[in-house]
């Protein structure tokens, strides 16, 4: 039996970092803050709706190209990830109705709501980069939302492709850290 230490050294491997989801949703968050600005608000908060059903489909495709092993991943760190992301796609059971009755709240569900995995993914590899990512997003999303309620749809892309943007930089810092080979950081300790 593998010790966690070892899971999650194999799901950081076989992942190779697992930026195409972070890549995919930056992109599609991208398209939406485009169109919260120029579509008028109920057809941007549809808009929404439905550009972010394409992050995970955009994120296998582009976890293919990478060679990322996210589906097809044994460990089951993975697996555990695998239900976080089920969890999180549970809460369109509140973002329809948000969406017939008080579709303001929206984007605000939906970033927070899409965002939530994080905190799983930063357990599994032990990195807080995750903590971060999903608490700064929360908070800015909640924040926008209040300061830019004419523009909630386009405020809210921006918070969330700016909180990817740090986070997929921390990432590739965090994976070339992890690539440094143990005998050069002990000559720099040195």
């Amino acid at each position: 039996m593998q010790t966690l230490t070892q899971l999650r050294a194999d799901f950081d491997e076989r992942s190779k970092g697992a930026m195409s989801l972070p890549i995919a949703g930056m992109l599609v968050w991208c398209v939406v803050g485009v169109l919260g600005i120029l579509l008028p608000p109920k057809a941007a908060i549809l808009a929404l709706v439905f550009a972010t059903g394409a992050i995970f489909p955009l994120a296998m495709a582009i976890a293919r190209l990478r060679g990322e092993q996210l589906l097809e991943n044994a460990n089951p760190l993975a697996k555990l990830m695998g239900v976080c992301v089920l969890m999180v796609n549970l809460l369109w059971a509140v973002h329809i109705p948000l969406l017939m009755r008080a579709p303001e709240f929206v984007p605000l569900s939906l970033g927070i709501a899409l965002g939530l995995h994080w905190m799983v993914y930063s357990w599994i590899i032990g990195h807080p980069l995750g903590y971060r990512h999903a608490i700064l997003r929360s908070a800015g999303l909640v924040a926008v939302w209040f300061a830019f309620p004419a523009h909630s749809v386009s405020a809210s892309a921006a918070v969330v492709v700016a909180a990817y943007a740090l986070t997929i930089a921390e990432m590739r810092m965090r994976r070339s850290a992890l690539a440094v080979p143990a005998a050069a950081v002990d000559s720099m300790g040195a």
